[in-house]
């Protein structure tokens, strides 16, 4: 059975060939034209060698093109790597250099934080801009597929045949460790997931989906753009959030369903005028990323009335969507993430694996086909997260006697800051390479606006001095900035248990009872 992605595309040129299916900022391209600039694509790819193995990455900002580079990407058998366009330099040689990218498609943008890296990435043969005059080095992304368009109706480049577990895409998550890994998505993964959320949502060619998140993010590429995709529908692409422009373009296109992080939601409801607008397309909006306050979810239904709210459970690691809260219990099971999409298992178990009573908290693991089969280049990571068959989210949560999911605490030292996912070690790392620090630890503080933000507690050394703006500056050049502590405080010592352990706890206590250091 072959269950290559960039398969939907032309079997839906081939049925609907002038039907829209991608637009953005007034550009709009049908099937015919998607599946025509996807061959093309492709071509340039397989001239340049690239084929079953090799990890085509994409450095965009919301774009037609991005899509056009996953479905090319897998027409040639090759695995697409979003990149986090956040991200700082040397954060973005690790991830290449980790996945060997082949080939690399960005755009002016970034040229800057790229030309000090791309010396230390061998592995690279193809860079593509999406810019009609590229810097030295680099190929114009349009002037190649035009070149392949102008001879008329190019050959055509068949689907490559693909094994449902091959890597259709591989996607970098913080986690709880000091650099990223890569979750490897199959296909199998992907097809399994958008048969879940088509039989949750009843997706169908007449859906719509607004792309506001950013889409080298499982939320704002899978929830549920390629779901929509996949059962023939289109999608409207925004190349990024501004709550205005998101009204607008509800009004003009008229999506019938979108993906908003919770930081999202907060800026979207306190629009001024949002109570005037005419939302009344929207039938479904998928929340993601970070627990809901449910003061937030109320105030969203009293905008978006009669819609959908699907507060929404998920990781990188199952393509994301998991648990979904049915519209039926939108009120009577508030704060719950709902229950698992078809063909999914989930448990909720204690320390040996033992399922837990309901209401009582315990790990959330999973199993079923859309779960990924492991890290990248990362045998122990994996064999740490996959015991049994189960994937161990590290989440905790509880499931009440109907079966509801409520999300009770987020992985260990994980920060989640705007919907992105932030791992303290990461940031810690950052601020172990100044020399001036004999220890830290980085904590998520409450914030209105992002949920959280980092806030680091710093031991100097003996003798040597810092301050606060210094670190701050220190980990701007090697972090992205979401991710520099937005504070920096001095201790003498660190909290620590008996066995040495830093206890996080303690400093997060702090923080929430005394509102300051």
């Amino acid at each position: 059975m072959n269950m290559n992605f960039s398969a939907i595309v032309r079997h839906h040129a081939e049925r609907t060939p002038h039907r829209d299916v991608l637009a953005a900022e007034g550009a709009r391209l049908t099937w015919d034209e998607l599946d025509r600039r996807v061959d093309a694509l492709a071509a340039v790819l397989r001239q340049a060698g690239v084929g079953r193995g090799h990890i085509v990455a994409v450095l965009l900002f919301n774009c037609p093109e991005y899509f056009e580079v996953l479905f090319a990407a897998n027409r040639v058998g090759a695995a697409a790597l979003p990149l986090n366009w956040r991200l700082a330099g040397a954060e973005l040689r690790y991830i290449l250099d980790d996945a060997r990218a082949t080939v690399l498609v960005s755009e002016p943008g970034f040229y800057e934080v790229l030309a000090p890296v791309l010396s230390d990435l061998p592995s690279l043969s193809l860079l593509l801009a999406r810019d009609p005059t590229p810097p030295v080095g680099w190929i114009s992304y349009e002037g190649s597929v035009c070149a392949h368009l102008s001879d008329g109706l190019p050959a055509r480049v068949p689907d490559a045949d693909v094994n449902e577990g091959d890597l259709h895409r591989l996607m970098y998550t913080s986690g709880t460790t000091a650099h990223p890994k890569g979750v490897m998505l199959s296909f199998r993964n992907l097809y399994w997931k958008n048969v879940g959320h088509i039989v949750e949502f009843g997706l169908t060619a007449d859906d719509r989906a607004l792309v506001v998140g950013p889409l080298y993010h499982v939320g704002g590429l899978d929830l549920p753009a390629t779901t929509v995709l996949h059962a023939g529908g289109s999608v409207v692409i925004l190349p990024r959030f501004e709550p205005a422009a998101l009204l607008d373009t509800i009004e003009r296109e008229r999506p019938t369903s979108v993906w908003l992080a919770p930081a999202m939601i907060r800026a979207l409801v306190g629009e001024p005028d949002v109570d005037r607008r005419d939302l009344s397309s929207l039938r479904l909006i998928i929340d993601g990323g970070e627990k809901m306050p449910l003061p937030l979810i109320e105030q969203l239904g009293e905008v978006f009335r009669g819609t959908r709210f699907a507060d929404a459970y998920g990781l990188t690691e199952t393509v994301s969507g998991d648990t979904f809260l049915d519209k039926l219990h939108t009120l009577d099971k508030l704060g719950s993430v709902g229950k698992p999409v078809a063909h999914l298992q989930l448990r909720v178990v204690d320390d040996a694996g033992r399922q837990v009573p309901p209401n009582t908290p315990g790990e959330i693991v999973l199993r079923g086909p859309k779960v990924f089969d492991g890290y990248w280049r990362n045998p122990e990571a994996t064999a740490a997260a996959i015991q049994d068959g189960w994937f161990h989210t590290g989440d905790i949560g509880q499931l009440d006697v109907d079966g509801y999911l409520f999300i009770v605490d987020r992985k260990k030292d994980m920060i989640i800051s705007g919907g992105e996912n932030i791992a303290s070690a990461e940031v810690e790392r950052a601020l172990y390479e100044h020399a001036a620090v004999l220890e830290c630890a980085v904590v998520g503080r409450p914030d209105e606006r992002w949920g959280e933000v980092p806030l680091a507690f710093v031991v100097l050394k003996p003798g040597l001095s810092a301050d606060p703006t210094e670190l701050t500056a220190h980990c701007a050049m090697r972090l992205a900035r979401f991710k520099v502590p937005k504070d920096v405080y001095f201790l003498e010592q660190l909290p620590r248990n008996p066995s040495g352990k830093v206890l996080k706890r303690v400093l997060r206590d702090e923080l929430s009872t005394a509102g300051s250091v």
